[in-house]
């Protein structure tokens, strides 16, 4: 028996996300007693990993891989697990991997445990913590079958250094044309700007910025503290910012070290989308706005005197370290 880990990873490259499921896998193996096999795709530098203690890396080469196709790379992790014995798999809870996850359960006839936030409370009966109630809570969950699927919730479990020396080998999938009956013909991808999916920090504006010329204030702060920038619903309905920058439960779902709101009063399903960020703060004129409810930190003011100030404050302390 092993645990197997699908380390994703885009144009190469690997992300957080990856090496922090790698982390969570090693652990959950020790748990277990087995190693830590770790499936890749297309990825450039997969001895990166070894770090995270990955004590076996599988490398897939195949430029019909290159773009994301979850039925093909369902297939690939089946068959990987399958030739590794593995009664665990691990993967992300990126887009990606919420896509992902349904198609390979079937096709491992496997409990699928989604927002896994912990290390298995038991490995025998297989209980794990979750997110529940849009991260308001946490459920444990049994799952009885032979074969046991987690989807590791984003920023839950963090990076853990285990440098091992792992046994890094070729895997050639079986793959058959029913895999590629559904392409991406293109990709549009934004450049030079960190994403809210990949951000620790997220700095967020709301109608309180009224209007886009305005933005400006929240460019800058993102800018100063390496974050990613972000919406609410109303600013993105209003044409203010693209879509994509939208947040909350009906947008992207925010999982962040810190999130910062600006001139959001805090409706409840933008509040559920970025309930699980670990440390959330409000800058607001309003005092009874509902964020400030589930803000950890929050500064009653008017945004266009108290961000400007923020980001002096934050450049003068940079300037010193």
């Amino acid at each position: 028996m092993s645990v197997l880990v699908f380390a994703d990873n885009s144009e190469g490259k690997f992300k957080k996300t990856a090496y922090e499921i790698v982390s969570y896998g090693k652990q959950v193996a020790q748990q277990a007693g087995t190693s830590a096999v770790v499936l890749t795709i297309n990825a450039d530098d997969t001895s990166l990993l070894s770090d995270y203690g990955a004590d076996k890396i599988l490398k897939i080469k195949d430029s019909r891989l290159d773009n994301f196709n979850a039925r093909a790379y369902a297939d690939c992790i089946q068959q990987a697990a399958k030739q590794e014995d593995a009664d665990i798999i691990v993967v992300d809870s990126t887009s990606n991997g919420l896509y992902l996850a349904p198609l390979l359960a079937v096709k491992l006839n496997a409990g699928y445990a989604s927002n896994v936030v912990d290390l298995p409370a038991s490995i025998s009966p297989f209980t794990v913590k979750r997110n529940a109630f849009s991260s308001k809570g946490f459920n444990f969950s049994h799952i009885n079958t032979e074969i046991k699927l987690l989807g590791l919730a984003k920023n839950s479990f963090g990076l853990k250094e285990k440098k091992v020396e792992s046994a890094i080998l070729e895997f050639s999938p079986e793959l058959s044309d029913a895999d590629f009956q559904l392409n991406s013909i293109s990709i549009e991808q934004t450049s030079g700007q960190i994403t809210i999916a990949d951000a620790d920090i997220v700095v967020s504006g709301g109608r309180g910025l009224k209007g886009p010329e305005n933005w400006a204030i929240i460019e800058e702060l993102a800018e100063v503290l390496g974050a990613a920038t972000a919406c609410s619903k109303p600013v993105s309905d209003l044409g203010w910012r693209p879509h994509s920058e939208h947040v909350g439960q009906t947008g992207k779902p925010v999982s962040s070290n810190l999130y910062i709101a600006i001139g959001i009063s805090g409706a409840i399903q933008h509040l559920a989308g970025v309930n699980s960020s670990k440390v959330k703060v409000v800058i607001n004129t309003d005092s009874d706005a509902p964020f400030f409810k589930a803000a950890d930190y929050g500064i009653v003011g008017d945004a266009f005197e108290v961000v400007p100030e923020l980001i002096k404050k934050l450049k003068d302390f940079k300037s010193t370290l």
